[in-house]
């Protein structure tokens, strides 16, 4: 059944209530409808969507990933087999669009659908008509096809590499999902959503995102949208609500290992000597703090979508929250790392990234005070 609060429905920015309105335009049309956007934007609940906000809503909403499945397995899937088609098959088998007659097939990744499928898709869709795999028999259906991609289809046509014809029917209406980072405010909601419901999982109240993830999520271009904006808010939600006492708990910060789970001093192929850090191969140098005024441009609706250099503000982003923590614990590292959500190591590894330098002292190496990052560094 559809929900209208599903996660990737939420949003109130111009360019996804933009999509909205296509899709509703679209959904009772007895057409072909052909859905395109980036990993993760969430193509998929789009294409749900349509099909029940369409007549056919009451009828069989079927799933096809057609990357996932060589060419002879996608035809059988699709289309069904007779017995003895190939090794292996011992009986009649029906097809998905059997399955879903009446209703509406969701081909998801259609791209990667052979040439040989493509002609059948073609044809089932302007007439009707199918065989199943190794039949003779002509089988008719009524099924409404949505399809889905993250690549550029009439780019794929030009080339002979997907099929022209069939583009042309799939494309009555082609409905374009916003990425998340053209959608402003979206990923701060999308992220307390998230957040709230990760913290009815652990039992815990959920305290909010402080004003710096905020700006975070909204400044960052979510290169895996919608779903990579998810992991972060959860991970940073369970990473603090499970390890930290409720009563020191103010607000969940997002910190580097958060936002990406890879990032460690330990990571394969990562420079662990000292100075500037790079990793998988991207050098990151130091640059001016994030200031309160970044912050509020990056929260401010009408600067949203201006351009912003990504590394300049994680970094900055990463060396707040380390002055911050050292601020309150003394410069004492430990304490600082307990203060943040980290490990020991993972404290000394962004340390050593940012330059900070140990002032002398004849206390136990731990417990020694820092200083920030050394000017020109």
């Amino acid at each position: 059944m559809f929900t209208p609060s599903a996660p990737e429905l939420i949003g109130q920015s111009s360019a996804w209530l933009e999509t909205l309105e296509r899709i509703s335009l679209a959904a009772p049309l007895e057409r072909p409808l052909l859905v395109v956007g980036e990993r993760g934007s969430g193509k998929e609940l789009i294409a749900e969507r349509a099909h029940f906000l369409s007549r056919r809503w009451e009828g069989a909403y079927v799933k096809v990933n057609c990357a996932a499945l060589s060419k002879d397995l996608l035809d059988s899937e699709l289309f069904g087999h007779e017995a003895g088609a190939f090794t292996g098959a011992t009986r009649r088998r029906a097809g998905r669009f059997e399955q879903a007659n009446g209703g509406t097939l969701f081909l998801d990744e259609i791209a990667t659908a052979s040439v040989e499928v493509q002609e059948k898709l073609l044809r089932v869709i302007e007439y009707g008509e199918y065989q199943r795999l190794g039949g003779e028999d002509v089988l008719t259906c009524d099924v409404r096809v949505v399809a889905a991609t993250n690549v550029d289809l009439p780019s794929l046509a030009d080339r002979g590499d997907f099929r022209a014809d069939l583009l042309d029917r799939l494309a009555f209406d082609v409905v374009t999902v916003a990425p998340l980072r053209a959608r402003g405010e979206d990923a701060a909601l999308l992220a307390d959503y998230f957040g709230q419901r990760m913290a009815r999982e652990l039992g815990r109240p959920f305290p909010g995102f402080s004003r710096a993830a905020e700006a975070l999520f909204v400044s960052h271009d979510w290169p895996g949208n919608v779903r990579e904006l998810k992991n972060t808010a959860e991970r940073a939600v369970y990473r603090v609500l499970a390890t930290r006492d409720p009563d020191d708990i103010d607000k969940i910060p997002v910190t580097p290992d958060m936002l990406d789970p890879f990032s460690s001093p330990w990571r394969p192929g990562s420079d662990l000597g000292g100075g500037s850090r790079s990793v998988a191969g991207a050098t990151r140098s130091a640059e001016p703090e994030l200031s309160a005024a970044d912050i509020r441009a990056a929260l401010d609706p009408s600067h949203r979508m201006a351009p912003v250099n990504f590394q300049r503000q994680t970094a900055a982003f990463e060396r707040q929250l380390l002055d911050d923590a050292l601020a309150a614990c003394d410069g004492h590292q430990k304490n600082a790392a307990r203060h943040l959500g980290l490990t020991y190591n993972q404290m000394r590894g962004l340390l050593r990234k940012h330059d900070y330098v140990r002032k002398r002292s004849d206390d136990d190496e731990d417990e020694t005070p820092l200083s920030g990052p050394q000017p020109g560094m």
